[in-house]
């Protein structure tokens, strides 16, 4: 099998290449996923509410990490389902589950938000 050719770089090299790809993709997301662009929307709420609400400095990372949870998994659910679509776009029964798995792991992740949230601002 053929291994990348950007594999190999090392440095300064392999951290500007990663610091664009990774810029690439968030603007991949931002302008081709609703959804991200909407959960971002929602992250841009919450996090300064975080600092606002959050009595500690533990209670707000916990806030603001478990938002940022929300965009890291919808990231890799929006990178499965382009995955799956390159594959084929065909109905088939694994494409649905790899699909639905990582639908089911974003809203595991929005439902951990909920949960911090109410736990950290519980009396």
């Amino acid at each position: 099998m053929e291994e990348s050719p950007f594999k190999g770089r090392t440095g300064l090299t392999r951290l500007t290449n990663a610091l664009m790809y990774s810029m690439h993709g968030l603007r991949s997301a931002f302008r081709h996923e609703e959804a991200f662009r909407q959960e971002l929307l929602l992250a841009m709420v919450l996090i300064p509410l975080a600092m606002i609400l959050g009595a500690s400095g533990p209670a707000r990372a916990l806030m603001v990490g478990s938002v940022l949870l929300v965009l890291i998994v919808e990231l890799l659910n929006s990178a499965i389902e382009a995955t799956v679509d390159r594959i084929s776009l065909e109905n088939n029964p694994l494409a649905k589950r790899a699909k639905d798995i990582g639908s089911a792991a974003v809203m595991m992740s929005l439902v951990n938000v909920a949960v911090v949230w109410a736990l950290t601002l519980a009396p």
